[in-house]
């Protein structure tokens, strides 16, 4: 007898406290069936129903190790993804809004991307010259792209170990979509910024002449994330002013000004963990996700660390806050219903090749 879902319209009038009590009794009924996975930049309210916590990545390859029939991604869509292709063939990856997307990961899609090889292929051969890399921060058909032109995924922690890997096979790379993340690894890798020109999908031959794409050792996608582009050089330097033996600590997602103007880059969990690792009393400016910056302020208080978040107006991931306790509710109970609703399901031969440049990125890393 098939099991008629459970409408969403019945939970959009509760009240974020009343549906508390429903997510904890459906987890209850669902046991070690359900696992439910926060992200780093997840809503509060949210955030402290999650089995796991951490970045993207990392959830995806801690719910694969559990026997879980279900995985819950309180993510976003590429998330989700990435959740599916690594799990096992019995797990189920559950995105509880359909509508939480990434901004970035908008800003490549496989039709520009194609198009950029085919034109880019106009002046060179591409299959011998240039790698692709995507950002983890992508769709599932962008790291299949990548698995089928020997290419491969990486993710803020492990980019320069990717590039290094990029740069032994062939002398180029094509980065997306984040520019940002891409200019600042090769500077690290002391590639110079003449060398490292943006790619606008948008421009006939990504608005480059031939000259530029011959003499590029880094075409960068004109992609990047709206939180992160938030932060400004301004924003650091007054600061500093203010608070001259602060600290600075920012994602490599942000521009290269406020990158070279921080004593710290790095991941979200690289985040976490140097300001935790810091002296007490120790005062922080940190440029990332909200939701993350005010849960680092909330957790060291106790140890004097004063923890700021570097934009002066509110900025968080908007996409990922529609999964809400309403979304998360309503998905769970439909689970102990026995109704699955918002399964994220890669296609077969996508995820094939998707997996290729995953498990690259793994084997390097």
């Amino acid at each position: 007898m098939e099991v008629s879902t459970i409408k969403f319209d019945r939970f959009k009038p509760l009240a974020d406290d009343a549906c508390d009590g429903r997510i904890v009794a459906a987890k209850k009924a669902l046991g070690k069936r359900a696992v439910i996975l926060g992200h780093h930049y997840q809503r509060a309210d949210v955030y402290k129903h999650a089995d796991l916590t951490g970045d993207s990545l990392r959830l995806s390859k801690l719910a694969a190790q559990t026997d879980a029939e279900y995985i819950v991604f309180c993510g976003v869509h590429f998330m989700a993804e990435v959740a599916d292709i690594l799990s096992k063939p019995h797990q189920k990856a559950i995105l509880p809004d359909l509508s939480a997307g990434c901004s970035m990961a908008d800003m490549a899609n496989l039709a520009k991307v194609e198009r950029a090889w085919r034109e880019i292929g106009e002046v060179l051969d591409p299959e011998e010259k240039v790698t692709p890399i995507t950002y983890i921060n992508s769709a599932a058909d962008l790291k299949a792209f990548c698995g089928e032109h020997g290419g491969i995924v990486c993710t803020s922690t492990n980019a320069r170990e990717i590039l290094q890997w990029a740069f032994a096979r062939r002398e180029k790379v094509l980065f997306f979509p984040d520019q940002h993340l891409g200019r600042w690894t090769g500077y690290l890798m002391d590639i110079p910024l003449s060398e490292m020109l943006v790619w606008d999908p948008d421009e006939p031959m990504g608005g480059l002449t031939a000259q530029q794409i011959k003499m590029a050792k880094v075409l960068l996608w004109k992609g990047h994330c709206s939180v992160h582009q938030m932060f400004q050089a301004q924003h650091v330097l007054r600061w500093r002013q203010q608070n001259p033996s602060g600290m600075v600590i920012s994602h490599p997602e942000c521009n290269f000004e406020v990158c070279k103007l921080s004593d710290y880059v790095g991941s979200t969990d690289f985040i976490i963990k140097t300001v935790a690792a810091s002296a007490p009393g120790t005062r922080w400016l940190v440029g990332t996700e909200l939701n993350l910056v005010n849960r680092i302020a909330e957790e060291l208080k106790p140890q004097g660390k004063i923890v700021q978040f570097m934009a002066p107006t509110v900025c968080m991931c908007s996409t990922m806050a529609r999964i809400d306790p309403q979304h998360l509710a309503w998905s769970l109970e439909n689970l102990v219903a026995g109704k699955v609703v918002n399964q994220i399901k890669v296609p077969p031969h996508e995820a094939e090749l998707a997996r290729i440049a995953l498990d690259r990125m793994l084997a390097v890393s």
